[in-house]
């Protein structure tokens, strides 16, 4: 438990001058029209998140964000299971939180175009933290 609130702690930290450097905010800066993809670090379990933003006339249009685990697998509708069975329902139900709640960082962010204003859904905050993280990446990309 130790390790993986270290683990947090630092990913947090590597985060910030990205968040807080370019703010996500696609009002604040002029950015070039295309596809820009950012990736943020690993958690303490080796998963990562990726975001891929769509951005015509410096407006976000598109936000795709799927998180990756370590063995290279998507989380999605088999993520927490175990052998392609559902061993425990409530780490299910958890781990499809997560899932569920990366469609709605990404819905979130086209609705209100700056990351700032996207809200960290509680179970979910890993994600949110990898989805801040990978979107200021993808931001940077853009930047003209």
């Amino acid at each position: 438990m130790k390790k993986r609130i270290i683990a947090a702690v630092f990913t947090i930290m590597l985060a910030l001058p990205l968040l807080f450097g370019c703010k996500g905010n696609s009002r604040d800066a002029a950015y070039k029209d295309g596809a820009y993809v950012g990736k943020s670090g690993e958690d303490d379990q080796g998963a990562y998140g990726e975001v891929t933003l769509t951005i015509k006339d410096g407006e976000i249009t598109a936000c795709e964000f799927v998180t990756w685990q370590k063995d290279g697998t998507i989380k999605d509708e088999n993520y927490g299971k175990v052998n392609d069975e559902i061993s425990s329902q409530d780490y299910y139900d958890k781990a499809q939180l997560a899932v569920k709640a990366m469609r709605q960082y990404a819905q979130r962010l086209v609705e209100v175009q700056n990351a700032e204003d996207v809200d960290a859904i509680s179970g979910a905050t890993i994600a949110f933290d990898q989805f801040q993280e990978a979107v200021g990446e993808a931001l940077e990309n853009a930047k003209e």
